[in-house]
């Protein structure tokens, strides 16, 4: 579905200006169609994809052998899952009469017809000019994030794509490293990002103007309901068999920093350590262990391509059973920890575990996990104070290498206030009863049953009982609970037998009654 982007709005403040010329109808249309509910939907999801057409673009389109429209429409294809919203744009500066973003396209997500939608779209996609002039157009990356944070996302959870050549030159300013560093600086401080990653991609290209080494592809997770969104994509290696470059962090620094890597436990007898596919730490402990610590080893990693922890103070304290206790480690700092995948510092490491607070064998809840393992969820937290991070020297000459002479780099430097971050690794402490403890119970459970029926046969069943009545001896069957009459030989009644579970007693006699139990 497309629209005209143009919106007939007009302000005096130019990035008012640029902002409302941004809202246009296609990006509402798109975007505004999800539901305003308190907490966004987990699927589907709303993506706005913003390809860079300024006049720094021109050797990505006119180089026949450059693969950027194939890039976008891969990227796009991996990202988005059938059901999600998606709005694809151009931009580059807004002036009048030339709103930035352009909608190109926008769709619901539908598997192979949305791929040919946005070849479509894509095709006739060339550099723009400024209006009425032969000059090539300026760019503007904050604006264009901006308009897609607030105008087609209206603030909401979603994904927002930024295909550039991270040259931020706002009427033709020239201090690109300065207005980088201005980009830079939104992304830290915008309130709706929760989540940044940039992949800088080598694409050589040479055009008649310019040549370029090569692109960055930025991604901003919009609310935490976009992170999580973002997370599950990257988990589900979809991105990664289009871009095979890992993503450089630019946000969150304060936390998810470092990650534990368990490689071994000591004196812990009757528990055992594993490691779940969703990266959850599990303890399976026998019924009965009663050991009070285990001792781990584990390794420390980086997690934030391309920063390496210079240096940190270390703590950690676990969370179980609502009891907040500390681990102690057998180191307190760490120092020069790069970013290198599956390499790490070791790190010792001593913590308790609450054997106290499992249910015992027969308990309540032995029986009802009986079968299964009764689990008691947790948290280790991992601190960082005092951190200090550098860009990681293996960045930095990549970068020089696909944006020569751009002192980009520089731009990535931390701010100054991420001086400390955190991690988190859930634990779960499980015991398996097995099914003793229920077939146990099921034979109690029969055996009360069968003294019950026993006990209530033996109680139940007639009994005989000799009564006199004026000489005459009688023989009664009685059952407790039954009130009998008596009646003598003239057929008056003299009395009623009452039999209880404790025996029979005569009552309501008659005067005169000659009426006895027994001979």
């Amino acid at each position: 579905m497309e629209r005209d982007p143009r919106l007939a709005c007009e302000s005096a403040d130019v990035i008012r200006a640029a902002l409302a010329a941004a809202a246009c109808l296609a990006l509402v249309a798109a975007l505004t169609a999800a539901p305003a509910v308190a907490v966004p939907p987990a699927h589907p999801i709303s993506h706005v994809f913003l390809v860079q057409n300024s006049g720094w673009m021109e050797p990505f389109y006119s180089d026949p052998s450059s693969q950027y429209k194939a890039l976008v429409a891969a990227v796009v294809t991996a990202a988005a899952r059938p059901g999600d919203a998606l709005v694809l744009a151009s931009f580059n500066q807004s002036l009048p009469n030339a709103p930035s973003p352009k909608a190109l396209l926008a769709t619901t997500v539908d598997g192979a017809a949305t791929r040919r939608q946005v070849d479509a779209a894509l095709a006739p996609l060339t550099v723009a000019h400024k209006p009425g002039s032969a000059a090539l157009a300026d760019t503007d990356l904050g604006e264009a994030v901006g308009a897609a944070i607030a105008t087609a996302l209206d603030h909401r959870a979603g994904l927002v794509w930024l295909f550039t050549n991270n040259k931020n030159s706002p009427n033709n300013d020239q201090a690109t490293a300065r207005r980088n560093g201005e980009f830079y600086q939104l992304i830290h401080s915008g309130a709706d990002i929760t989540t940044a990653l940039a992949f800088p991609l080598q694409m050589p290209v040479r055009g008649s103007r310019y040549s370029a080494s090569g692109l960055m592809v930025y991604v901003f997770a919009i609310h935490a309901e976009g992170a999580r969104e973002l997370d599950a994509l990257l988990r589900s290696g979809r991105l990664q068999q289009v871009i095979t470059e890992p993503p450089a962090r630019l946000k969150p620094l304060d936390r998810d920093t470092v990650r534990l890597a368990p490689v071994r436990v000591a004196n812990a007898p009757g528990v055992a350590f594993s490691m779940t596919p969703s990266g959850t730490l599990r303890a399976d402990v026998q019924a009965g262990a009663v050991t009070p610590t285990a001792k781990i080893q584990w390794t420390l990693e980086n997690s934030i391509y391309p920063y390496t922890i210079a240096s940190a103070q270390l703590s950690a304290h676990s969370m179980l059973a609502g009891e907040d206790r500390p681990i102690k480690l057998g180191a307190t700092s760490v120092a020069g920890l790069a970013p290198l995948p599956g390499k790490g510092q070791p790190l010792a490491s001593e913590m308790q575990l609450p054997v106290a607070q499992l249910p015992g064998r027969w308990s309540a809840a032995a029986f009802k996990s009986a079968g299964s393992a009764y689990v008691l969820p947790g948290t280790i937290e991992v601190r960082l104070s005092e951190q200090k991070l550098e860009l990681s020297q293996a960045f930095r000459a990549r970068m020089a290498a696909l944006f020569p002479g751009d002192p980009l780099p520089d731009i990535f430097t931390p701010p100054a206030q991420v001086q400390g971050s955190r991690a988190v690794l859930p634990i779960e402490v499980r015991v398996s009863f097995g099914l003793a403890p229920l077939l146990a119970l099921a034979g109690a459970v029969l055996a009360l049953a069968a003294a019950a029926l026993a006990a209530w046969l033996a109680l139940t069943r007639p009994r005989t009982m000799l009564v006199t009545v004026e000489d005459e001896l009688r023989t009664m069957h009685v059952r407790p609970g039954t009130r009998q009459p008596l009646y003598d030989k003239a057929g008056l009644k003299v009395a009623e037998l009452k039999t209880t579970l404790f025996g029979s007693t005569l009552t309501d006699l008659r005067d005169g009654a000659q009426v006895r139990l027994g001979r």
